[in-house]
């Protein structure tokens, strides 16, 4: 019998698209409030089918943003069959994908009442096309309980052992395997490149003079793991709670999750694996070590969820986070907190926080919108971003100079007034920075472009001469 009398039914979540609609819309509901994820396990009382529809009926999914397959696409637009969008995704977003991509000539889905998903979706299949009456697209375990019906698999997406399985019940027309993935995913998912920003933990050990003692370097040594692996964490939660928001943007919709190379679910394990391992490393630091990356854990959360929507306290505790690591690096040594180093810390950190915000906001005047979703920012505030920052880091060198002339540095100086060269390297950094970001050559991570810029590491170099020098 001819290809033509067989409909070709497509499975949605792994298949038709790279990512899973319900882990999407469950993380759309507990973005807006974490206890959500309480009434989900209270909807699931009720059988999964009751509970995609509550999500579905309280998450919504800009469809045209989801990362589709377009191999799978392609074909569809070519082939000339009846062609059914089969899954055990709620009706509501199977109807909305179906309209977006305008290849379907009919919907099968989850209802609230039945899950369609495994064995239930072969019958389905079964009852309106017959045993062997249609071919199947599929990509996970659970499709082979389908295949087993169907007279032709296409097996998407899937390990070399599930192709190898459905050819044990099917015959498999075409295999079409993962792009992607793979550990250099993870090492974007994971941004390793953003370890830099841990350094920090180590500036209280150079500023206290304990470089060279070894159980001070050992001990800051494990808190900048700890801090990598539990910002790691965070990273993946955020990216998790942000792939609408991030599918918008030119450059963090190529992120892991948000472009689909990654699967959701492994996203959901590693996120609470990674902070786990960061407080077990944590705790063969110091329990005082451990409670302050507990609060930077919980601060990073509290930013995740809500404080990154509010416009200004978003940066101030961009700047905290950054001065917590300081603090976290004194905790870890067992020294001294310095007001000085915490004050400069957080002036500076902060000027370097509205740069990051004033580059986002000239991306949006480069691509003719006005508002930043779900930031608060507008491009009008350019200008007064640009104040701000400048001003803030213009105070960073303030109170540099006044600690230079504090009896705090003669205590640690031997030629206390050597340190006054770092004020001119300072001010010609911090101008050069917000010079670079007024010409839209800033990097949208400015502490990255501060370890990374050439220009950058050689007023570091200057800087740690002049420091050595005065010592």
């Amino acid at each position: 019998m001819h290809d033509q009398a067989f409909p070709l039914c497509v499975d949605l979540d792994g298949t038709l698209i790279r990512s899973d609609l319900l882990i999407e819309s469950t993380l759309g509901l507990v973005r807006r409030n974490p206890l959500n994820i309480l009434r989900c396990g209270v909807w699931l009382l009720r059988g999964k089918a009751a509970m995609k529809r509550e999500i579905a009926a309280r998450s919504e999914i800009d469809v045209a943003l989801l990362p589709y397959d377009e191999r799978v696409i392609a074909r569809l637009r070519e082939s000339t069959r009846h062609r059914v969008l089969c899954t055990a995704s709620d009706r509501k977003y199977a109807e909305a994908v179906a309209a977006h991509v305008g290849v379907f000539d009919e919907v099968i889905a989850s209802d609230g009442e039945h899950n369609l998903a495994g064995t239930d979706k072969a019958h389905a299949l079964v009852e309106r096309y017959g045993e062997r009456g249609f071919d199947y697209a599929g990509n996970a375990t659970p499709d082979l309980k389908v295949w087993r019906s169907a007279r032709r698999a296409i097996v998407v997406n899937a390990s070399d052992g599930l192709a190898a399985s459905a050819a044990a019940v099917t015959q498999v027309d075409e295999v079409l395997p993962r792009e992607g993935g793979g550990l250099h995913a993870w090492f974007k998912a994971l941004r390793l490149h953003q370890w830099l920003k841990n350094l920090l933990v180590f500036l209280p050990l150079l500023a206290s003079h304990k470089l060279f003692q070894l159980d001070a370097a050992l001990l800051s040594l494990l808190a900048f793991m700890a801090f990598g692996l539990c910002a790691s964490g965070v990273y993946v939660l955020n990216d998790l709670l942000d792939l609408e928001s991030d599918r918008t943007h030119p450059r963090k919709r190529l992120r892991p999750f948000a472009a689909g190379t990654l699967p959701l679910a492994s996203g959901l394990v590693a996120a609470p694996l990674l902070t786990i391992a960061a407080f077990v490393l944590a705790l063969a630091v110091g329990v005082k070590f451990a409670l302050v990356l507990f609060g930077y854990w919980l601060l990073t959360l509290a930013y995740s969820f809500r404080l990154k929507r509010i416009a200004m306290l978003d940066t101030v505790v961009l700047a905290a986070l950054y001065t917590v690591r300081i603090i976290a690096g004194t905790a870890a040594i067992h020294s001294a907190l310095s007001f000085w180093l915490l004050a400069f810390s957080m002036f500076l950190f902060l000027s370097l926080a509205l740069v990051k915000r004033y580059t986002e906001l000239q991306s949006l005047v480069q691509q003719g919108r006005n508002r930043t979703d779900g930031r608060g920012y507008e491009v009008d505030d350019l200008g007064l971003i640009a104040s701000l920052g400048g001003s803030s880091g213009y105070l960073a060198v303030l109170v540099l100079a006044l600690y230079i002339n504090s009896s705090a540095s003669e205590v640690l100086y031997r030629h206390q007034q050597v340190l006054w060269l770092l004020c001119p390297l300072l001010l010609y950094w911090v101008s050069r920075v917000w010079f670079k970001a007024h010409r839209g050559l800033m990097d949208d991570d400015p502490i990255v472009f501060a370890l990374t810029d050439y220009v950058s590491r050689v007023v570091l170099a200057l800087c740690a001469v002049v420091i050595v020098a005065a010592i």
